[in-house]
């Protein structure tokens, strides 16, 4: 068939996106993606927040309950509307062109690169604390790990969807297998009758309602990942099926787990060992298992944080396709590798951003301070945007096998506002300085580029050099 390609026009075989990713692909996706480091460094900060055992399982089950919900508004959302770019497609429908391109554009030069960078720096750190001393462990081996890392990421997610996809299977399974070691280690304790600090209760607990509210950031920081499996929808295989199957059964693995290990943590740990830790389960472990056989939870966090990178890597470069399908990014993003049928270029320019954040001077809590905000702001549009087609003439009689209540995206999209608007409270950071600014330059971009489809001269060249080099060639059905 023949396609073009900015000014020029060329010849390319027929190519589209197929559908590779079974039931036990979509769960890996998404408990790969949602269980990285969190589980073992975010329990510090809930218990921190809450002030007391009782009331920090509790504030874990408040996180898991408003990350089922929305995962609920996910699934109705992805058989609504059975497209690939998950939430670029729903804020396309419901609000138009503008916010699902200021998504895309946030999501492509921040979220997901900063995600990726973040998640590579953490494995390297992990595993320069098992291969080196202190003294050999260095910040700019740790980014010379972390760029390996990176590169290693994109490796995987250019080469084929089915080795991305048997990557996270099997990642997921050696993390879900290192947690059950630790829940099967508190379990230990409970039958031996050592109750740690579990008979405690709610003693100690904090009256402060910000307290609280900080516990809930920590914690929902751990659950995220639950919408990610949207962003690859189509390339599910029978998605009215599998895609609820997938959330439902995911949440309750994660949920099961977390609240698990959590109990396994307070059978062995004080208090104060519990605040006093870099990574609660590496002190756990070592109280556990002694220092030798504690090394166990350092290789389980480095690969749980890599399983995490790769389904994150697959699915922002997803969103990147799928708006330049849409022509609300550049063409050249959505083009198709002919033989492995990835969007090559998305992969290639994810990778790229991230490596320009890995020499870029910053740090990494203000990088979890910038996705976190921007993420949750993301969210809080798309619970809007759920209520919205509860009332479109052409959304809302459309047929699908799962509901959700407006009443469940509402009280998602509360709590959104509350985390967006609450760390301005403690005052303007820079890192909030910068997502401005980067909305700012997307506004920039949208009218000229977007709306008025000017283009840039010699972009045909470009994108017709690009085709041949790697390869690619646009969607059978791009106009």
């Amino acid at each position: 068939m023949t396609t073009k390609s900015g000014n020029d026009v060329i010849i390319a075989q027929e190519v589209f996106v197929r559908r590779r990713l079974g039931l036990p692909s979509g769960i890996s996706f998404i408990v790969g993606t949602i269980i990285g480091s969190g589980i073992f460094i975010s329990p510090k900060g809930v218990l921190l927040g809450t002030g007391s055992v009782g009331l920090c399982l509790t504030a874990w089950a408040v996180s898991a309950v408003l990350s089922f919900c929305g995962a609920l508004v996910m699934a109705e959302l992805g058989l609504l509307l059975p497209q690939s770019g998950g939430p670029y497609i729903y804020l396309n429908r419901a609000f138009g062109s503008f916010p699902a391109f200021l998504f895309v554009w946030v999501s492509s030069v921040v979220i997901h690169p900063a995600s990726l960078l973040v998640k590579s720096l953490t494995v390297a750190e992990y595993i320069s604390q098992i291969a080196m001393d202190d003294c050999q462990r260095t910040q700019g081996w740790t980014k010379i790990m972390a760029a390996i890392i990176i590169v290693s990421v994109s490796t995987v997610n250019v080469a084929s969807v089915e080795l991305a996809a048997r990557t996270q299977v099997l990642f997921s399974v050696i993390k879900v297998g290192g947690l059950l070691v630790i829940i099967g280690g508190g379990l230990y304790q409970l039958v031996i009758g050592n109750l740690g600090i579990l008979d405690s209760g709610f003693e100690g607990s904090t009256t402060e309602l910000s307290g609280f509210a900080v516990a809930l950031y920590s914690g929902l920081w751990a659950y995220g990942g639950w919408g990610n499996l949207n962003y690859a929808v189509e390339e599910l295989k029978k998605p009215n099926r599998n895609l609820p199957l997938s959330i439902g059964l995911s949440m309750l693995i994660v949920v099961f787990v977390y609240m698990l290990v959590n109990v396994s943590y307070f059978t062995l740990l004080s208090k104060d060992e519990f605040l006093s830790s870099w990574a609660v389960g590496v002190t756990w472990a070592e109280k556990m298992f002694g220092k030798e056989g504690a090394i166990f939870v350092p290789i389980i966090v480095a690969c749980s944080v890599f399983g995490s990178a790769n389904g994150g890597a697959f699915v922002g470069s997803r969103v990147i396709f799928a708006a330049a399908r849409d022509q609300n990014f550049p063409e050249v993003f959505c083009y198709l590798n002919v033989h492995s049928l990835i969007p090559i270029p998305s992969v290639i320019f994810m990778t790229l951003m991230a490596l320009l954040y890995l020499v870029l001077p910053g740090n990494v809590g203000s990088m979890i301070n910038l996705t976190g905000f921007i993420a949750w702001g993301t969210w809080g549009l798309v619970m809007a945007a759920h209520i919205v087609f509860k009332f479109k003439r052409d959304t809302k009689d459309i047929p699908r096998s799962v509901r959700v209540p407006i009443l469940v995206s509402m009280v998602v999209l509360l709590l959104c506002v509350y985390l967006v608007v609450a760390p301005f409270l403690d005052g303007l950071k820079m890192e909030y300085i910068f997502a401005f600014s980067v909305l700012a330059v997307g506004v920039l971009l949208y009218f000229p580029f977007i709306y008025l489809h000017l283009s840039i001269p010699g972009s045909g060249i470009l994108y017709g050099f690009m085709q041949l080099f790697l390869e690619v060639s646009p969607p059978s059905h791009l106009e």
